[in-house]
């Protein structure tokens, strides 16, 4: 079942969206070589919790942290430590989300550590790119396959792939929800999009091929071909003026 929300919950998603984004970006200020992930993970939470809310991932499903932090050729789902130490050129994705008033902003986005070579800055240029064209169309009356038409398109187009495996969601009173947001797809396919709905939009883009694998602690999920991958995620509304990014400052 959808849920669409009322504009008082679309209001407390707002501020949850802000919580979630303002620690996004402080984390992603703060990757620099020599940083941990744990180190970033540490600024996800102090922030979210010094604005009231909780960090939406820590316990979720058993995840041990408050950020996912993937770096290179990790996809989704990396698990923050005091042992992995950001080096120049790395990519480093951060996923955070926070829970406000009992709904929920989820948004992530991939930062370059220092320098970083001129094929992974166009992997990152292109992700992001990518999302923003899937916001384009995620207008009321379209169809969710219009939206992970656009992904593909724009990525496939550039001689990237698109993960398969995970996909975007449904987001609000729980952080997953229906319907199901792929990153691929047919133009006016599935599920329709209609006011009050919230999903996030989350390309996850990999230099290579589309295939991944999960590793063995049961959440780092990595390109099988070793090759680098990016994910950039916005909590959208849609609305009857067309969409509105709730995680955005």
């Amino acid at each position: 079942m959808v849920s669409l929300k009322t504009s008082r919950e679309l209001r407390l998603m707002r501020e949850a969206g802000k919580i979630s984004q303002e620690a996004l970006l402080k984390a992603g200020e703060a990757v620099k070589p020599g940083v941990s992930t744990y180190e970033l993970d540490k600024i996800v939470r102090t922030t979210i919790e010094k604005a009231g809310a909780v960090p939406s991932f820590l316990g979720y499903g058993g995840f041990p942290a408050s950020a996912c932090i993937s770096v290179n050729n990790v996809v989704i789902h990396g698990i923050p430590s005091k042992k992995q130490i950001l080096r120049e050129g790395d990519i480093v994705s951060i996923d955070a989300g926070a829970l406000y008033e009992g709904f929920h902003g989820d948004n992530a986005w991939t930062f370059p550590c220092g320098t970083i070579s001129e094929e992974a800055q166009r992997l990152l240029d292109a992700t992001r790119e990518s999302l923003f064209e899937a916001i384009k169309m995620a207008q009321p009356g379209n169809r969710v396959g219009d939206i992970g038409s656009a992904v593909q398109r724009y990525v496939e187009a550039r001689n990237y792939s698109v993960v398969r495996d995970f996909v975007g969601h449904g987001v609000g009173a729980k952080l997953h929800e229906d319907p199901s947001v792929p990153n691929y797809g047919t133009p006016g396919r599935g599920v329709r999009l209609l006011p009050g709905m919230t999903i996030a939009i989350e390309p996850m883009v990999n230099a290579g091929s589309h295939q991944v694998t999960v590793l063995g602690d049961g959440w780092t999920t990595v390109t099988r071909d070793g090759k680098l991958s990016a994910h950039f995620e916005h909590t959208i509304a849609i609305t009857p003026d067309g969409p509105v990014i709730l995680t955005a400052l």
